[in-house]
């Protein structure tokens, strides 16, 4: 009798480990929050995870305080952020940037033209030159405090742009995860039953030198960029102010690495319609006259609606990022899009990015600019989510996906 007893013990512990092993294989499938959190822990022991309830996301100090992923339902949920696995594993930084992916990193502008800090004085403005800053492409951000919501980060550091000019600034990053009561407040209406996600980020940079920034010698400003998974299913979609072009400029600058294909961009009654597939190398940006306050996108495969609110000051002199000498270095985008492609049989990944930029910062020493970038992803039912496009955007889910 007693060794029947003990058999059954081992043959039930046998059962329950199998089991827990299968669960715990479940929420290890690629794709899936849980992980991305093992693979990431396993490069990066000093991760930090803010979460509330099912939502939940991943902070990385060595990545500039990037918030690596996000998910709407837990360890088995979609992780919304593309990473970039096979470079992390590999422990390498790469020439030109060391493209980690992550859900929402903090750059800085402006990119090309003569006030680029991407650039060296005298260089082509070609792709061998172009270098993203150490200090914000492989450098870590200081950790100053963190709790279950939120992560606090600072990095002082002194950078040159193109033309000879040296700023020194000081980076303040504040990352808070946003419950349903902060969801609600910001989009005014969140239907039972959608799952959601969100998480604003507070980006602060302060003139720390003994000079005033001003236009004669260059301007910085905050450029955060959000790398998402791209599918055939998703698309971009960018509302824009309605008016005459000869008072607010072209709706839509539609030509950075070539014109974008007509059925990959649709421009009509104060929409712009952007294909998210991964599949083709192009970019669009929106100039502080037409822009708004927020971007979006929906993957409607997943049935997965984000949202991306930014700060816009109503100043119209925003950094160029242009690779040449420009001759107007304020009039760049507030608001650009970025659907990633095969160039030349080589490709990053699949992904695309919606990104906000604050306005160019005319700094005295002491004096501070900040920018605030939000990111929301609901998922639920297209009916659901129909919702709260009518409310944000008055329109459908189905108007706004580009076939």
């Amino acid at each position: 009798m007693i060794k029947k007893i003990a058999s059954f013990f081992v043959a039930f512990g046998q059962i329950m480990a199998c089991s827990t092993s299968n669960e715990k294989d479940m929420n290890m499938q690629q794709g899936t929050f849980a992980y991305d959190v093992d693979f990431l822990k396993q490069y990066h022991p000093d991760l930090i995870e803010l979460g509330q309830g099912d939502a939940r996301l991943v902070v990385l100090p060595a990545y500039q305080g990037r918030v690596m992923t996000s998910t709407a339902e837990g360890d088995t949920g979609l992780s919304f952020g593309w990473i970039n696995h096979e470079l992390i594993a590999s422990g390498k930084f790469t020439e030109h940037f060391s493209a980690f992916g992550g859900e929402e990193r903090f750059w800085l502008g402006p990119e090309g033209g003569q006030f680029s800090i991407y650039f060296k004085k005298g260089k082509d403005f070609v792709f061998d030159n172009w270098k993203v800053p150490e200090e914000i492409d492989t450098k870590p951000f200081e950790l100053v405090r963190t709790d279950s919501s939120s992560a606090a980060f600072v990095k002082r550091m002194q950078l040159e742009n193109y033309s000879g000019t040296v700023f020194n600034l000081k980076v303040d990053r504040n990352i808070r995860l946003l419950g349903d009561s902060a969801i609600n407040a910001l989009l005014h209406l969140l239907p039972a039953g959608v799952k959601s996600v969100a998480f604003e980020t507070e980006n602060v940079i302060t003139n720390e030198g003994t000079r005033a920034w001003d236009k004669s010698t260059g301007l910085l400003s905050v450029w955060i960029l959000s790398m998402l998974n791209a599918s055939d299913a998703t698309t971009i979609f960018i509302p824009y102010k309605q008016g005459d072009s000869s008072q607010l400029g072209k709706i839509v600058t539609d030509d950075y690495f070539g014109k974008v294909p007509a059925d990959r961009l649709k421009v009509a009654d104060g929409m712009i319609r952007f294909k998210a597939d991964g599949n083709y190398r192009s970019k669009i940006g929106l100039s502080p006259q037409r822009s708004l306050p927020i971007a979006a996108s929906y993957d409607a495969n997943n049935q997965v609606l984000t949202l991306a609110q930014f700060t816009l000051s109503g100043s119209t002199d925003y950094v160029n990022s242009l690779w040449e000498i420009q001759q107007e270095p304020f009039k760049g985008d507030a608001v650009n899009a970025y659907n990633d492609g095969s160039v030349n049989g080589q490709q990053m990944g699949r992904f695309y990015e919606i990104e906000s930029s604050s306005q160019a910062a005319a700094l005295k020493p002491g004096e501070s600019l900040t920018h605030i970038h939000r990111t929301f992803h609901l998922k639920g039912s297209a009916e659901q989510l129909n919702q709260v496009m009518m409310k944000l955007f008055g329109t459908s889910l189905e108007q706004v996906i580009l076939q």
